[in-house]
């Protein structure tokens, strides 16, 4: 491949966004999570962003892959909106990324560190932990 071919190929990669969290039956319990992939278009309105589920909710990471592969995503990074290192960030985050790169061999992924790790969102945490009551949405 010539350098100019290089460099047009470089140009059209396509970014796909995968926000994973944990999941719920409730639906309500999604909204955080779209609220995310909303702000997320907002910043870097070129990417295909969406959200996907570990478990009770749909999509799951395969399915939300795939349908990002399918809109022209060639490179796909998956951001775990995880606050703890547990068992699923551990291990099957990890098994489960290293099973879409065989399934999709011409496809870019790379796995974001758990957003609770981020020194922002800790940040951010201890400020909303230390309003005071005029501050704060909801009071018992």
């Amino acid at each position: 491949m010539t350098a100019a071919a290089t460099d047009t190929a470089a140009r059209r990669q396509v970014q796909g966004i995968v926000l994973l969290a944990h999941g719920s039956r409730d639906p309500r319990w999604r909204e955080p999570i779209e609220a995310v992939a909303a702000q997320t278009t907002a910043r870097v309105p070129d990417a295909l962003v969406t959200c996907a589920y570990l478990e009770l909710a749909a999509p799951d990471l395969s399915m939300a892959t795939a349908a990002l592969i399918n809109a022209g995503a060639t490179a796909i990074r998956v951001v775990p909106l995880f606050l703890g290192m547990g068992k699923h960030a551990r291990e099957d985050l990890p098994r489960q990324v290293e099973a879409l790169r065989q399934a999709w061999p011409q496809t870019v992924f790379t796995l974001a560190r758990i957003v609770g790790e981020e020194p922002e969102l800790i940040g951010l945490l201890a400020q909303v932990a230390t309003r005071d009551d005029a501050e704060s949405t909801t009071q018992s």
